[in-house]
């Protein structure tokens, strides 16, 4: 762990092909003039010998941060990142940059908290014992204001002085397959290189990543204009649960929510609306020998054929990303018998709501016309809305342009998008600005081999310290 570095000062000052290299790096490592290890012959990464020595650090005690000489950023007509004054002020503050040099050596405590997370079963729905320690590791930052709710999101404030706030958001529920894989493996997560490797981490780097965030902006010793939140919210994969209680309690004063999904090599500023039917056929059961009609599979049949034809956009020409799908259907049990109940899935998503709704309306007219032509019940009962929306000038806006220059500043080159499906769509649905910061994070999440990436990490926890500053003062 000690090799690896991802420096702030190594980033900021890459130099093109045939230029000398920068003082930081007189071997010339790849490393050092692009932030990115360079890979071996058997796909392995290795790191460079010339970083610098780490700068003292505790696991749950506050960052030390050391001094730092301050460099002169007059390069905004070469950097797109410093084009945003916002941006620009805060990378040239001192308080800032050094906080940013200590951010550059927080992997091993990093590394550390996030093996203690992942090891800890946490199926949406049963997250209690995760909230707990996220819970005590915010209160060992010192931060005053920290509270568990009944979801249970975990929700710590730095407090500012205009009443408003911006939310930072992290995941704290795994996917329902991930506890059996973390038995099976007889062990905590490990590092291997750069990768904490193990289910459980893949998501729970998110949650890191936001602790170390909020470690650094206290130990940058800013006072911030509006309150910064951070909050660790609950039963995501279950209908988006936390995220819709922490909205409710926060709407009337956000001014945005940060949804932090990886390190910011992807932007979205708008969300995909989805709804998900299950449609319920019933009709009479009996033995085969009592005759093949009615049967609830008829009407399942003849439904799904007609819901299927409905005339959609081509997914070549489709930019409101409208789609209508049936993916499952279940009835009966046994060859002679036919089943007195089943159903299908209906998934409906669009950014546009009137699609949606069209749709919608249209598969509740086929259900009408198949249960009056067969005599059998057919019924919609929805299993999840998640909400979707476009807040006109969400593109343009500080939020946006901030995030877009802060990942230049790492090295990224920021992809935006509109259609985001996570728990930034509970904001956006009730048209408060929020972004998701996509991007890398891990991998074969899920899966036996599920692990998180520590360089991503460490981009993902200076991405949400750099926003906290631009946008706490904005």
């Amino acid at each position: 762990m000690r090799g690896w570095s991802n420096s702030w000062s190594q980033r900021r000052n890459r130099v093109p092909s045939g230029q000398p290299l920068p003082t930081c790096c007189a071997a010339g490592h790849a490393f050092c003039m692009t932030g990115t290890p360079p890979v071996d012959q058997d796909g392995s990464r290795h790191r460079p010998s010339c970083d610098p020595p780490l700068l003292r650090l505790s696991v749950l005690g506050g960052l030390q941060v050391e001094p730092l000489e301050t460099r002169s950023l007059d390069t905004a007509d070469t950097d797109p990142s410093l084009a945003v004054p916002q941006v620009r002020a805060a990378l040239a503050d001192a308080s800032v940059q050094r906080t940013l040099a200590v951010l550059d050596r927080a992997a091993p405590a990093m590394t550390a908290g996030l093996v203690r997370l992942g090891a800890i079963e946490s199926p949406s729905g049963r997250e209690h014992e995760r909230a707990a320690e996220v819970l005590r590791r915010f209160r060992a930052l010192g931060i005053a204001d920290v509270h568990m709710d009944s979801t249970p999101n975990v929700i710590a404030r730095i407090p500012g002085r205009s009443g408003r706030a911006i939310v930072f958001v992290s995941t704290l529920d795994d996917l329902a397959s991930i506890p059996p894989l973390q038995r099976a493996a007889g062990r905590p997560p490990y590092v291997d290189g750069d990768r904490v490797v193990g289910p459980g981490t893949n998501t729970s780097a998110t949650t890191e990543a936001m602790l170390a965030a909020a470690q650094a902006y206290i130990a940058s010793g800013k006072q911030p204009l509006h309150d910064l939140v951070f909050a660790a919210v609950a039963q995501e994969e279950t209908g988006l649960v936390g995220m819709n209680a922490l909205y409710a309690a926060y709407r009337d004063r956000a001014l945005s929510f940060v949804d932090i999904l990886g390190d910011g090599r992807s932007i979205t500023y708008g969300a995909l609306g989805i709804h998900w039917w299950r449609v319920v056929a019933r009709g009479p059961g009996g033995h085969s020998l009592g005759g093949g009609t009615p049967n609830v599979n008829q009407a399942i049949g003849r439904a799904v054929d007609r819901i299927l034809s409905l005339p959609q956009p081509p997914a070549s020409d489709n930019p409101r990303r409208t789609i209508l799908n049936v993916a499952m259907l279940q009835s009966g049990a046994v060859f002679n018998h036919k089943p007195d109940s089943g159903w299908f899935s209906v998934d409906i998503r669009s950014l546009d709501a009137d699609a949606i709704a069209a749709n919608e309306a249209a598969v509740r007219g086929i259900l009408d016309d198949v249960s009056r032509e067969t005599g059998l019940s057919l019924t919609m009962q929805p299993v999840s809305r998640t909400p979707g929306g476009q807040i006109a000038g969400a593109d343009t806006s500080l939020l946006v342009r901030a995030s877009v220059a802060i990942g230049e500043s790492l090295g990224l080159s920021p992809r935006l998008g509109n259609a985001g499906s996570a728990n930034l769509n509970v904001a956006i649905g009730g048209g408060t600005f929020a972004i998701g910061l996509g991007g890398e994070r891990g991998g074969a999440r899920g899966q036996p081999g599920e692990f998180a990436d520590i360089p991503a990490m460490v981009r993902t926890a200076t991405h949400v310290f750099l926003l906290a500053v631009v946008m706490g003062d904005a």
